[in-house]
């Protein structure tokens, strides 16, 4: 199965612009990208004067929420770094079993690369929205479990990674 490989120019932002262009980015792709009966939700973003659509599935803003959040993360613990989330599709099949291994192989359909370089200044703004998430350790096999864990969103998974 070919894979469709997207790679989104360099975007400069600061600091507390990333949680909405995040937003903004991956909502728009999810929402191309959805199968089956959507509710589309209109979201204007005040900071850049734009207005996208979401989904309107609660479980899927709250995942995206939770990776945005855990990339917020990995961006202030890895500071002067130009950055990559990598929004991957993919099909799910059952691996030709061995003696007792019983495996999954992933068939990546297409995958988004969103390249970010974020500018560095001293934390005068928190970007912390109402709805901050706890965050986790944002290593990518940790994710990619927790994104396989929920069913509607199977054939979704976010990593990112310095370059």
């Amino acid at each position: 199965m070919n894979c469709e490989v997207c790679q989104l120019k360099e975007l400069e932002v600061e600091h507390f612009e990333i949680r909405e262009v995040l937003r903004c980015i991956l909502h728009t792709i999810v929402f191309h990208r959805a199968l089956g009966l959507v509710r589309p939700k209109d979201i204007d973003l005040e900071l850049f004067e734009i207005t996208y659509v979401q989904c309107g599935d609660m479980e899927l803003e709250k995942k995206i929420d939770e990776n945005i959040e855990q990339f917020i993360s990995w961006v202030e613990k890895h500071p002067n770094k130009k950055s990559q989330i990598c929004l991957s599709f993919f099909e799910e099949r059952n691996k030709q079993a061995t003696w007792f291994t019983h495996r999954k192989e992933r068939l990546y359909w297409e995958q988004w690369h969103i390249n970010l370089n974020v500018a560095q200044h001293p934390k005068a703004h928190s970007g912390k929205s109402h709805n901050s998430k706890v965050v986790v350790d944002p290593g990518e096999s940790a994710l990619e479990e927790r994104m396989l864990a929920e069913p509607c969103l199977k054939h979704l998974l976010m990593r990112f990674c310095s370059k």
